[in-house]
């Protein structure tokens, strides 16, 4: 085992005793679910040995153990981008340590913009696949045979019974792919022309590195996207992150009824 994430799991082990299996990362101006915890243990992204941690506007930057509707998770609220100046490794760092601490399933949310143009803001996706525009992966380098395979499959990361069972409740749920860039700068008209014709839906600046390295260590997932503004181009008006984090705060309600039910239909 890295020694790094070796050495943050004794940190956390040191300080929480709960062993949930299920995490959720949350994306930007969606920290409001920390919230609904209950029987909080919180832990700083900077306390942990060899952690990332959070920059940007609307990410706390710490882990939350506790029960959130019914089940036993650890929310990472707040995220690690590649634009903040971390490395893809050090996002595998922390999927490795949730994997070394027993999480089996993840709940990944994000903000992102609506590439997709029968989407408007406030609608609240189902990722169904992903396009790495990062030209960056976490796994790169030496591999831990321990933890997983040289050359792991993409196809079996996210968990279609899970998803199935979520749209069972919500059939007029939107499905898309999503698509992941560095950041920070919002993307050009161009480039969203382009990612259109990729077969992108939306648009992002995380998500993808954390799904390759649950991928290697066999966390299955499921993605939610909100989308929070229409992409570059699509209408005649600049983007900002102040609009991302309105739109999240608009549709928390929503949000949360939705991340409620999809963790009740776990077993």
């Amino acid at each position: 085992m890295d020694k790094r994430v070796k050495e943050a799991c004794e940190f956390i082990e040191s300080k929480i005793k709960t062993k949930p299996k299920i995490a959720l990362i949350l994306g930007s101006g969606l920290g409001f679910l920390t919230e609904k915890v209950e029987f909080k243990q919180e832990l700083n992204y900077k306390d942990i040995p060899n952690f990332p941690y959070s920059t940007a506007p609307g990410h706390e930057g710490k882990l939350v153990f506790g029960e959130l509707f019914g089940k036993e998770v650890v929310v990472l609220s707040g995220r690690f981008h590649i634009y903040e100046g971390w490395n893809p490794s050090d996002i595998k760092i922390v999927i490795h340590t949730l994997k070394m601490l027993g999480i089996e399933k993840i709940l990944i949310t994000n903000a992102a913009g609506a590439v997709n143009t029968t989407y408007k803001p406030g609608d609240i996706v189902l990722v169904k696949d992903v396009i790495n525009f990062t030209f960056r992966n976490p796994l790169r380098g030496p591999n831990d045979n321990d933890l997983g395979p040289r050359f792991p499959d993409m196809l079996g990361v996210f968990d279609k019974d899970w998803m199935g069972k979520l749209k069972q409740i919500y059939p007029e749920m939107k499905e898309g792919v999503y698509i992941s860039l560095t950041g920070p700068t919002y993307e050009t008209p161009a480039e969203i022309r382009a990612v259109r014709k990729m077969g992108a839906d939306l648009v992002g600046m995380s998500t993808v590195p954390e799904l390759i390295v649950c991928a290697h260590v066999g966390i299955k997932a499921l993605v939610l996207s909100c989308a929070t503004n229409m992409a570059a181009g699509i209408l005649d008006q600049p983007l900002s992150h102040e609009e991302v984090v309105e739109v999240a705060n608009l549709v928390k309600e929503k949000f949360t009824e939705i991340v409620k039910k999809a963790l009740e239909v776990l077993e």
